[in-house]
């Protein structure tokens, strides 16, 4: 809420990448609030979140669906960054606000679209054949097809986009090298982008390779929910944490970082003091 509250209300930080912080700051908050839905309904009914029921359904769609906005808004990050960085010396292409909102939309679409396919009815409500255990009434089909191609999507593009950035700044910095010219600002924005893309990398491997773990164990489990209980529910909720942990590391990886963003969240708790008094004055 902090930074969502903070891009919208400095004007000079309306561009193309803060509209794409804003709106994976709104992902993740999506994501917490679907998160305390279903932990609301694990406190009043435990059974429910464990053998499954239509209950279930709504909140574990829109959990996905934000999990899923969040991940395509890191993508999204990242190719802006790349392309910000490799086509900064070429005029023929510039990444607008009208692309960042282009892509911010596209990003929710087909993330809604695909979280709500089991409301659509690929769901396992009246079948006992292909349930997902961990995720009742999920299909384990349903998750298949949605955590497979998703996780190697947050991990192979940020992987290619960060290195490409670590190429370009590191080739620039030989060129003006050679030429004889300063390369302090090309090391430092190498050893930035090269130490956020570790973070990213880290992030990313602690939230969702537990959530993969868990869907691969869906898929080739082949006991009851009673035989299961409760180990399983118990790393279950854990993946859940970790994904929240997403949710809090992001503001601090991408945007809370920024010494302009800080420095203007100052200026507007000094807002109101200043507004007294120049009318004092």
């Amino acid at each position: 809420c902090t930074v969502i509250f903070t891009r919208m209300a400095t004007k000079d930080l309306h561009k193309p990448i803060s509209i794409l912080f804003c709106n994976l700051a709104f992902s993740d908050l999506f994501t917490s609030f679907s998160g305390f839905w279903i932990s609301m309904l694990f406190i009043t009914n435990p059974d429910v979140t464990i053998f499954g029921s239509k209950d279930m359904l709504a909140p574990y769609a829109f959990y996905t669906m934000s999990i899923l906005s969040t991940i395509y808004n890191l993508v999204s990050i990242g190719i802006e960054r790349y392309l910000a960085v490799a086509e900064s010396m070429r005029t023929r292409f510039r990444v607008t606000r009208s692309h960042s909102i282009a892509a911010v939309l596209i990003n929710w679409v087909l993330a809604f679209f695909l979280g709500c396919l089991p409301l659509m009815g690929w769901n396992c409500l009246h079948m006992e054949k292909n349930l997902s255990v961990l995720y009742s009434p999920f299909c384990v089909n349903y998750l298949i097809f949605i955590a497979i191609p998703n996780v190697v999507l947050a991990f192979i593009i940020p992987l290619f986009t960060y290195l490409r950035i670590i190429i370009i700044l590191r080739k620039r910095k030989l060129r003006m090298k050679a030429c004889g010219q300063a390369t302090g600002t090309y090391k430092s924005a190498e050893i930035q982008v090269a130490r956020t893309s570790i973070f990213i990398w880290l992030l990313a491997l602690i939230s969702y390779a537990p959530f993969f773990a868990g869907v691969i164990f869906d898929a080739t489990n082949y006991q009851c929910h009673i035989d299961l209980y409760p180990g399983v529910y118990i790393f279950r909720n854990c993946t859940a944490m970790l994904i929240t942990i997403n949710c809090l590391g992001n503001p601090i990886i991408y945007t809370l970082k920024v010494k302009t963003l800080g420095a203007k969240l100052k200026a507007l708790k000094c807002l109101s003091a200043n507004r007294i008094r120049a009318c004092t004055i």
